[in-house]
């Protein structure tokens, strides 16, 4: 049976796999770790050196979820920090990609996190796959024909609560 460890225990592990699978520290990857409890809505998180989180609550504020680390792979022997808040029902948790606020225009510009909040906060009722849906077409809007220089990954979760 295997016991329970504390989620920035399991990062701080994951790091040091990723230290001794670095290519001589030319490899490193970010993430977001995190576990859910579906009947409390408990979210623990680590993020590793990746870009926060948005945690859009049904009231439409924005909550950046930034609590951990480094980069995995950076630095071997490091304390990842762990966090844990409460979500209720409508509460959507958004996890993307750099090239989601990097992807840029025809001028350059980039879409940007001020971009993204203002977007996350006019969503209504839009269930998951809804919030998605708007983001990606808000993106590719934004870069129309613009030739495109990184991947544009995007999770959506939105919580039910019971």
């Amino acid at each position: 049976m295997q016991k329970s460890i504390p989620l920035s225990d399991l990062v701080s592990r994951l790091c040091r796999y990723c230290c001794e699978h670095s290519l001589e520290g030319l490899r490193f990857t970010t993430a977001v770790i995190a576990e859910l409890d579906p009947l409390t809505g408990a979210l623990a998180y680590v993020n590793a050196g990746h870009n926060p989180p948005a945690l859009r609550r049904a009231d439409g504020t924005i909550e950046w979820l930034t609590t951990g680390g480094l980069p995995l792979g950076v630095q071997a022997s490091i304390d990842y920090e762990s966090a844990t808040l409460s979500l209720r029902p409508g509460d959507r948790l958004v996890i993307f990609s750099d090239g989601v606020v990097e992807a840029r225009d025809s001028r350059g510009q980039e879409y940007g996190e001020a971009r993204l909040t203002r977007l996350l906060q006019g969503l209504r009722e839009e269930d998951a796959a809804g919030t998605l849906d708007r983001l990606m077409s808000s993106v590719d809007s934004f870069v129309a024909t613009a030739p495109r220089s990184d991947d544009i990954t995007c999770l959506v979760m939105r919580f039910q609560g019971r």
